[in-house]
């Protein structure tokens, strides 16, 4: 047979089994090698191409495997008819090869936890004790919005730690706020006008901006969302992350809250969608009260995660929707299935039930907290070169630069030394007035051992000095 002419390239980087294969899957497509013909034996290649039975078993294998031939008892090899196989070639060229993600010595992204403080050993029996069949009924679909024992956990963690008033009836779930915002968007209609923070987090800008005619900016400032600026729009829905601004760091101050919901009542369809994604971590004060709290007339949509207080790749969002909107909800969006696996739900539930959620927050409160003070400590040795804001919440703050240098020019100055870190223009959609650049400090990931460490290889690499 012509294929027994295949030239090896022997010091390829593929696999001369991988070679082999696919040689002869493509001479079978092609009809080179036509159905019912038998290929020949194991040995006899192996002999005649100078390699191991073992590569040719390999080829031959996989052959089998996608259909391509079958094996007969005592008889060998034979091609099979390709028309029955339901496969699309596709040339190698057209397929994109996925690009590595870049890994970083340091990283201050904003979405980092603290891995090593994570109950490993609680989560592991909850997981163990789940995998059994009295728990056969986890295995079918549940409630769309969530089984009812993890959305009364969440009513009830909610009203003692925000204020937040709501009933299970009133929470869905949500794989991430990702899968949340698209539904909460279709839910409020094609009238609504949303606005949206700038700077702000990036996936409300990634939605927002599919629909541009509907959606404007709304500026931020050390008291959190202009309020005023919003007044001045046809906005009909304020998305706002009041607790702690991301990525500023700004808390939204009393008198804008009380504005932002008189903003809400003024007219019939509006709504704030109130994002709380990190409001567990306040390390000064007293907690500021969710706007849901606040809120006497069902104008807030109160929507969190899991992601900052236990690990983001949980996925598990959930939205407190106002009772108007979850009797439109129910209508709607009934047939949905909840796109959070039931086993996840159930492990969180009894996690919560059982007191370790509040214990795991106090304890990674206190974490955080110390964290922080190492930072801030460290970066004293740089004033007036650098000055600290939004360090009162959350897991990252925000870094002044007080040099001629370009935002964009730090950053490439910290990703030359493998350091990852973000500038504030990331989170601009608009241009806003900044005359020094910024960056967005992660500390959520670091290590206890050498944060301090951390913090001065980042300033040498951005070529700051000590003060």
């Amino acid at each position: 047979m012509d294929f027994l002419m295949f030239p090896l390239e022997k010091n390829s980087n593929s696999p001369l089994y991988e070679q082999l294969y696919k040689f002869i899957k493509d001479a079978i497509v092609q009809g080179n090698i036509k159905e019912g013909d038998k290929l020949p034996s194991k040995r006899k290649l192996a002999d005649y191409l100078d390699l191991s039975q073992t590569t040719i078993e390999l080829s031959y294998s996989q052959l089998l495997a996608e259909g391509y031939i079958n094996s007969e008892p005592r008889r060998g090899y034979f091609v099979q008819n390709i028309e029955e196989l339901a496969l699309i070639e596709i040339e190698d060229s057209q397929i994109v090869k996925e690009e590595k993600t870049p890994s970083y010595h340091l990283d201050f992204s904003p979405g980092r936890i603290d891995e090593d403080s994570f109950p490993f050993t609680l989560w592991r029996k909850y997981a163990r004790d789940l995998v059994h069949e009295e728990n056969k009924e986890l295995l079918q679909l549940g409630h769309p919005q969530g089984d009812y024992i993890l959305r009364q956990q969440i009513s009830s963690y909610l009203y003692q730690s925000r204020g937040v008033k709501s009933t299970p009836e009133q929470i869905i779930l949500g794989s991430g706020t990702e899968q949340i915002m698209p539904l909460l968007i279709r839910l409020l209609g094609n009238e609504a006008v949303y606005g949206y923070e700038n700077p702000g987090y990036p996936l409300s800008h990634h939605l927002f901006l599919e629909h541009e005619e509907k959606s404007v900016p709304v500026r931020v400032d050390d008291e959190g969302l202009v309020v005023q600026e919003l007044e001045n729009t046809n906005a009909t829905v304020m998305y706002v992350t009041p607790s702690h601004q991301f990525p500023t760091g700004s808390v939204m101050s009393a008198s804008r809250r009380s504005q932002l919901l008189a903003w809400a009542y003024q007219h019939e369809k509006r709504y704030i969608i109130e994002d709380d994604y990190d409001s567990e971590f306040r390390y000064t004060g007293k907690p500021i009260p969710s706007l849901q709290g606040m809120d006497q007339n069902d104008r807030v949509i109160y929507l969190s995660t899991f992601s900052k207080s236990l690990m983001p790749s949980l996925r598990i969002a959930y939205a407190v929707l106002p009772k108007p909107l979850i009797k439109q909800y129910k209508a709607k969006y009934y047939y949905y299935s909840a796109t959070v696996p039931r086993m996840d739900q159930y492990i969180l539930a009894k996690f919560m039930e059982d007191g370790h959620f509040g214990k795991h927050l106090n304890k990674m409160r206190k974490i955080y907290k110390r964290k922080l003070e190492i930072i801030t400590k460290s970066l004293l040795e740089y004033e007036p070169a650098v000055t600290l804001s939004g360090e009162q919440a959350g897991m990252h703050l925000l870094l002044t630069i007080h040099t001629q240098k370009k935002e964009e020019e730090l950053v490439a100055l910290a990703q030359q030394a493998n350091i990852q870190i973000y500038g504030l223009n990331k989170y601009i959609t608009f241009p806003i007035e900044e005359t020094l650049p910024k960056l967005v400090l992660g500390f959520g990931g670091l290590e206890f051992s050498n944060i301090s460490t951390t913090i001065h290889e980042l300033m040498k690499a951005i070529k700051i000095k000590h003060s």
